[in-house]
């Protein structure tokens, strides 16, 4: 066991003496109440230990001790519906330990020891196994719990047995010796194995209209959703939490206020998931590492979250990853490389930022998984970006650009004009189209490209004819661009504007999305041919159809939309016939 000193405290970063052995990133005991550290440099016979605790106290001459390996997560039935801390400590524990503030030094495991599960084993004495493989089952809620055999074993079963274990009672022993319990331990800087990354080609359904229909993303995708203060980036995350069509959700507040974490726990538990008539929070993993909390943790918890939503991808799971919010993170590193003394980079954060964000969503991915039965599974990340003052061009948001495949992007402007979500059209884009384009064709229907392509279309010729509105006016306009802002406020307060709040509009299904923006668009094409024709705009939008379409939001019946669509035909015709 490997123990120095302490020769030098700069606030979270802690530096120690006589280290010489020790490995990068492992985890160190600092100081006489044992504080959780990292080691992130060595130098010679020194250490420099980012301390995941509040280190006001610490002396020099404190001892540091090395446990010889690497910051790890548990992973095992249990974690689901658990929340943490940034460094996996249970936060209800913590509370019962030490009250509303949380103690330096409490060391909790991650999973309960005591608590007693029923495992089913799937597989049978003399089966071979490789990394990867299903032994047996675990119901864990409603989600079936899979022990898979850890990560670089393998070996032939020699006994396993069906009963009820605690996690770390053995299950399952091959023929090398090899115990397998129902709890793993994973490094979170390193990404689990699997067999082959597969290209994102399934859409992540998540009943939002702006972005299921406009600017999807893929299972495996990643999406980034950046915007300045109120303009709904938390709300966004929390209602993709509540609706994506993923069997797990990791939710991660990193550095955000604690009243916005509380809204989470406090709503998730009352919430029904509409696919499981379950507790949304039977699925769902939460990580809380809130602004009051010690800085270098809000650096370890992106890295604890991404590694349980490996576990539950490897078995073969579509886990739907939110981070709340990277900029908070890089400010993390912005302030462990400031006490580093490391040369700053573009606004002082350090140069390797692009470095660690690329490397955080390229864990993202749809995978075959480990294991000889060939299963899929995928992570799909969105993170929230908080640039100051809504400014894009700040570093953390040019360089998640860079790496993210869906663009999210919220508008000020918007917000204050209350039409959430607040997702600009304009500055959006999603590099998923061409991926998700026969999926919709054959699932939705044939023509979803072509209508998605004609909104985007008279969305920015909207943008067009709103400079020059503002130049001479909207009288000096022909009939037939007048009839395109027209259409325009129809999709944009009809289609793109949805409450998160409403019991209807909170969750649009797919094939309701299609109806809705089919119906909007009929209306479009009905208006031109009818202006060809020397009907006037004025009658046409004084139709009472058009009080049906902007209620289209409050229909449960698809089938009634799709009726609309002829309704719309017919009142044109019965236009053009009194003319």
């Amino acid at each position: 066991m490997l123990q120095g000193s302490i020769s030098r405290i700069s606030g979270p970063v802690v530096y120690a003496h006589q280290m010489r052995g020790s490995k990068l990133y492992d985890v160190v005991k600092v100081g006489d109440e044992e504080l959780n550290g990292e080691i992130i440099r060595l130098d010679a016979d020194e250490a420099v230990i980012q301390v995941y605790e509040d280190t006001s106290g610490l002396k020099v001459g404190e001892p540091v001790v090395s446990t010889e390996s690497p910051l790890s997560v548990e992973l095992g039935p249990g974690i689901i519906s658990s929340i943490y801390d940034g460094i996996q400590r249970p936060l209800p524990l913590l509370m019962e330990k030490s009250g509303d503030f949380i103690s330096r030094g409490i060391k909790l495991p991650g999973v309960d020891r005591k608590r007693q599960w029923v495992f089913t084993a799937t597989a049978s004495k003399g089966d071979p196994v490789v990394s990867g493989d299903v032994v047996g089952t675990v119901d864990e809620y409603h989600i079936t719990h899979k022990i898979m055999v850890p990560p670089h074993i393998s070996g032939t079963i020699d006994e396993i047995e069906s009963g009820t274990y605690a996690v770390e009672d053995t299950v399952c022993v091959l023929d090398n010796g090899t115990n397998i319990t129902l709890i793993q331990k994973w490094p979170v800087r390193i990404g689990r194995p699997y067999a082959q990354k597969l290209d994102p080609t399934l859409p992540l359904l998540t009943g939002q209209r702006v972005f299921d229909s406009i600017f999807p993303v893929t299972k495996g995708g990643t999406a980034m959703i950046p915007g300045g203060f109120g303009t709904g980036k938390t709300v966004s995350e929390q209602t993709l939490a509540k609706w994506a069509d993923a069997q797990i959700v990791v939710y991660i507040g990193c550095g955000e206020r604690g009243n916005e974490m509380t809204d989470v726990l406090t709503e998730f538990p009352a919430l029904v998931d509409p696919r499981t008539k379950q507790p949304l929070i039977q699925r769902t993993i939460m990580i809380a590492n809130t602004s009051n909390m010690p800085v270098a943790a809000r650096e370890a918890s992106i890295y604890t979250g991404i590694t349980m939503a490996e576990y539950y991808r490897d078995m073969g799971y579509d886990v739907a990853l939110m981070a709340d919010s990277t900029s908070r993170w890089g400010e993390a590193l912005r302030e462990v490389s400031g006490r580093l003394e490391e040369m700053p980079g573009e606004e002082g954060y350090p140069a390797y930022l692009a470095t660690r964000l690329a490397a955080f969503y390229e864990r993202a991915g749809r995978v075959v998984c480990s294991g000889s039965d060939g299963r899929t599974g995928s992570i799909t990340v969105v993170g929230a970006v908080s640039p100051p003052g809504g400014d894009f061009s700040e570093p953390i948001t040019q360089n998640t650009l860079r790496i993210a495949g869906a663009f999210w992007a919220l508008d000020t402007s918007l917000a204050y004009r209350r039409h959430f979500p607040a997702v600009n059209w304009i500055t959006s884009y999603s590099l998923y189209i061409d991926s998700v384009q026969d999926w919709f064709e054959e699932s939705i229907a044939h023509d979803w490209r072509e209508l998605r392509d004609q909104t985007m279309f008279l969305l920015q010729k909207e943008v067009e004819l709103q400079e020059i509105v503002q130049l001479v006016g909207p009288d000096a306009l022909p009939e037939g661009e007048k009839a395109i802002l027209e259409v325009t406020r129809m999709i944009r307060e009809d289609f793109l504007q949805q409450s998160a709040f409403d019991e209807i509009d909170s969750y649009c299904p797919l094939e309701k999305q299609y109806w809705m923006l089919k119906a909007i668009l009929t209306f479009n094409d009905a208006t031109i041919e009818a202006l060809s024709k020397g009907v006037a705009l004025q009658q046409m939008l004084d139709l009472p159809v058009k009080t049906d379409i902007a209620r289209m939001k409050e229909q449960k019946d698809v089938g009634t939309i799709e009726r609309l669509i002829e309704k719309i035909y017919g009142s044109f015709q019965s236009l053009e016939a009194a003319k």
